[in-house]
């Protein structure tokens, strides 16, 4: 009987111990469990990994003009750090280059003629498949605030608040998703940040985002943050070698209207005669306060612009000055801003976990020429800045010298979001540049401006791009043709169309844009090859 007892005094020890050692693993798992949830909710990832996009983009923000690029400017601290901690594209390229197509490609991934949006004046169609509805059928929280600057008003969003057209500098107005258009007083790059925030902050924490931040800047006319007057009056900027070009053999160039020397407006553009010449539309929205400290600046410089007494040459290297000194100026507020955002990635834990892509929708000119503004395939208006942190698939300091344009940003954010990436979308996810590995990439972009008579009178044209060679095919007033080696002559100073010993890279050239063409499928193009003269 005593061992009986024994016994069954063992057995229910070793029953209560497993229920005991049950119930800690059931409590220990459910706790592990909370604490898997609570990190991955902090981490800004849903349950199945995505990963939340940030993605930047300005507006005329010249590539040379950043750091990262090469440049030494000491302005872009924070577009850097982007570069620096993930990887930075050299060679993407924009398909049309001006502000309200660039939009629409990065929208659609698709090609200018396919997407319906050709040129600053029409309308886009905000209803056709555009890559934020895609990314919300997979879970992602959609919003764009800022520039959007394509006439209707963003669909596939679930949050919008955008400028009005261009927007304004100072105390920008905003149109809300409720079709309300309400005046915010500040500078229009630290209101767009603080919206940004915001949204951020009041988002649906538990799902992924995708946030599209439409910066003003660095749009003309240039009006820097008040804090940040002044700040390149001491700087000589040299002046481009290729400044004083005088476009010999070349047709567009020379009927082209977009020169420093004749075309940048000294009232509108370089606020001399403010009351008047700056234009009321910029002028009046100041507040007192902020005229004071406006009109202290520039009465100054326009005192001593009149004291000079300037003409020839030397009144445009002053016009040259000016540009570079307001546009820079510009440009600081721009990235310091996005140091800010950067800033509160760290704070909320979100920054191992978001890609930020930092782009332009276009070039620039900043004086290659002669000229400021965009337009041309020529590469400073072509070329735009495209830079990544994808943390966990980005080596830091990566660089890419790959051909990418901006149809393949679409279908990269649509694959990392683990999406599908629609047959009709043109360009090409960049992922698997980001592996160490080679692939096979493509050899050659596309390009094709439509624009015209336009503002600055560029003619239409379109054109291949190798890593060597550029040759394009203009239209409209003329018929003629652009050949430039692009190893010896970086600057695109020297047609070489028609010259000998080009006859061979000419045509090899000309089949691989009809090749391109009939990829792309751009029936005007073809059409007007078919009738080009040789």
């Amino acid at each position: 009987m005593q061992h009986l007892w024994t016994r069954t005094t063992c057995y229910f020890d070793c029953q209560h111990a497993l229920n005991y050692f049950y119930l800690v693993m059931k409590k220990f798992t459910e706790i592990l469990f909370l604490c898997c949830t609570i990190l991955l909710s902090w981490n800004g990832f849903g349950q199945s990994g995505q990963p939340n996009i940030l993605f930047i983009i300005s507006d005329d923000h010249a590539l040379q003009t950043i750091d990262a690029y090469g440049e030494a400017y000491g302005i872009t601290p924070h577009i850097d750090r982007i570069a620096r901690e993930g990887v930075i594209f050299n060679n993407a390229f924009v398909t049309n280059s001006i502000c309200a197509p660039s939009r629409a490609v990065l929208l659609t991934g698709k090609y200018s003629h396919k997407n319906g949006h050709k040129d600053n004046m029409s309308r886009f169609d905000a209803a056709q498949d555009v890559f934020p509805a895609r990314l919300q059928e997979v879970g992602y929280q959609t919003a764009w605030i800022g520039k959007w600057h394509l006439q209707s008003y963003p669909q596939g969003f679930h949050y919008w608040h955008i400028l009005p057209g261009q927007g304004y500098y100072y105390n920008p107005d905003f149109i809300s998703m409720e079709g309300d258009t309400s005046r915010i007083q500040g500078y229009c790059t630290d209101i767009i940040t603080d919206l940004t925030l915001e949204w951020l902050e009041n988002r649906q924490q538990d799902q992924p985002f995708c946030l599209v931040v439409g910066e003003k800047a660095t749009h003309r006319t240039w009006m820097p943050d008040l804090q940040d007057l002044g700040r390149f009056d001491e700087v000589a900027f040299p002046l481009p070698e290729n400044f004083w070009d005088d476009y010999t053999g070349r047709q567009a160039a020379q009927k082209q209207n977009m020169t420093i020397s004749e075309t940048l407006r000294i009232g509108y553009d370089l606020k001399i005669d403010a009351h008047t010449g700056f234009g009321s539309d910029n002028y009046t929205r100041f507040t007192p306060e902020q005229q004071e400290k406006w009109d202290a600046y520039y009465e100054k410089v326009e005192k001593a612009f009149k004291e000079k007494k300037l003409s020839g040459k030397a009144l445009v290297q002053w016009k040259y000055q000016r540009y570079m000194q307001d546009y820079l100026s510009t440009a600081v507020s721009l990235d310091r801003n996005i140091g800010k955002i950067l800033d509160y990635l760290d704070a909320q834990g979100l920054t191992q976990n978001t890609i930020v892509i930092y782009t332009s929708d276009q070039g620039f000119y900043m004086g290659e020429h002669g000229w400021f503004d965009k337009r041309f395939m020529y590469e400073e208006s072509m070329r735009m800045p495209f830079v990544m942190r994808y943390p966990g698939k980005v080596k830091p300091g990566s660089e890419i010298n790959e051909l990418v344009m901006n149809i393949d940003f679409a279908p990269t954010l649509l694959e990392a979001a683990g999406a599908t990436i629609p047959e009709a979308i043109q360009g090409k996810s960049v992922l698997p540049l980001l592996e160490e590995a080679k692939i096979q990439w493509r050899e050659a972009v596309y390009y094709h401006y439509y624009e015209y008579p336009g503002e600055h009178q560029v003619m239409p044209h379109f054109g291949i791009r190798t890593q060597d060679y550029k040759l394009i095919r203009f239209y409209g007033e003329g018929d003629f043709w652009e050949l430039y080696d692009l190893q010896q002559d970086p600057g695109e100073m020297n047609n070489l169309y028609g010259k000998p010993a080009y006859e061979k890279i000419t045509l090899t050239l000309k089949e691989g844009l009809k090749a391109l063409i009939r990829q792309y499928e751009d029936h005007e193009a073809m059409d007007l090859l078919s009738e080009a003269k040789p």
